[in-house]
């Protein structure tokens, strides 16, 4: 019986620390530390199919958060190679990779800005804006490697598409 009351005490201690406070520590600091996209924040790629608004990476779930993940499709797949022509044909044969492949999580809300800039051309033909601009645009929301290293530059799409309606 004592051994029993021992560890019922030993998982309720361990359920607050772990289960309450260690969650309520940790997003405590990320509301100080990272105050803006811990409240507002465009970390999840969105659909979007308009024409004048950059379109994300494609997605392997549809953009839907419960079932995100990969195609898990290989390079001998019939489907994927198929899904790769169809996505060329719509963005045209010198597309980047990124734009033809689905992210690993179907939900990377970022793009190279090569490939951003390869959408550019469209976005200020249906915007009616000097390319230019469109370009000036992704160039002053490209954000470097994390930490200064981790990573490659990138563009949030759902941050340019903002920025692109904020500019009207």
């Amino acid at each position: 019986m004592k051994t029993i009351l021992q560890s019922l005490r030993v998982l309720l201690v361990l359920t607050v620390l772990t289960g309450i406070a260690y969650p309520l520590v940790v997003t405590g600091i990320a509301r100080i530390a990272f105050h803006d996209p811990s409240h507002h924040s465009a970390l999840l790629a969105q659909k979007t199919e308009s024409p004048p608004y950059f379109w994300p990476r494609p997605s392997a779930s549809d953009y839907a958060t419960i079932p995100s993940g990969a195609s898990n499709k290989g390079p001998t797949s019939a489907d994927l190679v198929k899904s790769i022509a169809e996505r060329r044909e719509k963005f045209g044969k010198d597309a980047p990779d990124e734009l033809l492949t689905a992210s690993g999580s179907g939900l990377d809300p970022h793009l190279s800005p090569a490939a951003a800039k390869y959408q550019a051309p469209r976005i200020a033909a249906e915007r009616k804006l000097a390319l230019e601009k469109v370009v000036a645009l992704v160039d002053q929301l490209t954000e470097g490697p994390q930490l200064g290293f981790l990573g490659e530059p990138r563009v949030n799409v759902l941050a340019l598409n903002l920025a692109l309606d904020a500019a009207k």
